[in-house]
């Protein structure tokens, strides 16, 4: 049975962990699932993503950043999401489009109109049935981020002031969609957001039968 699950949340927050564990556990209640990412979750992706996040990027304005962020997405969409979808799979993405809402919208100060639209192109319709925001104050979520790796990306290095309207992003984009989004504290510990992760999902996954 096919459903779209996506992950966000500011740099540090777990996101990605609880990806993997949900998707564990969902392939051993015996589900067939995917997981992916974004940037990065196709063949052009992954050389997309060594622009946008690699260890030489180079800088970029706001919009050639959108730009590329909507070029990976459509991509994506195209060559791994829709397929996996097609075939009645589970799909778990680590960052979708309201990734690109929060950070090149709220961020980084681009019109939110246009944003919208670029992104609307770039995943042609497609929309998660469930997005899990995992809910981290901006200083816990670079302080974990700084602490396990030595080269930050170009998010990373950002200061929390542009990490700050990130998170006032999500939340506000979580608010505006209550019914798909799950928000979660993810200040809790890892066990315990993972059991909540896992619940949720079984009952979307129940009620979408």
């Amino acid at each position: 049975m096919s459903f779209f699950v996506t992950f966000e949340g500011i740099e540090g927050s777990g996101k990605s962990t609880q990806c993997r564990r949900l998707a564990a556990h969902l392939r051993a209640t015996g589900h067939a699932v995917i997981e992916t990412r974004e940037p990065g979750g196709s063949a052009a992706g992954a050389s997309i993503r060594q622009v946008l996040l690699g260890s030489d990027a180079v800088p970029l304005t706001p919009l050639a950043e959108l730009f590329l962020y909507c070029a990976d997405r459509q991509q994506h969409v195209h060559e791994v999401i829709r397929p996996a979808l097609a075939a009645g799979r589970v799909v778990l993405c680590d960052r979708f489009s309201d990734s690109t809402l929060a950070y090149q919208g709220f961020g980084r100060g681009l019109d939110l109109d246009v944003v919208r639209a670029l992104d609307a192109h770039a995943r042609g319709g497609l929309a998660p049935g469930l997005t899990f925001l995992l809910d981290c104050p901006p200083r816990e979520g670079l302080a974990r981020t700084r602490a396990r790796q030595a080269a930050a990306d170009r998010f990373e290095r950002e200061d929390e002031v542009f990490h700050a309207r990130v998170h006032a992003g999500f939340r506000t984009l979580a608010a505006a969609e209550p019914a798909r989004f799950c928000v979660l504290d993810a200040s809790a510990a890892e066990d315990q957001v993972a059991a909540r992760v896992a619940a949720e999902a079984l009952r979307r996954l129940g009620a979408h039968t």
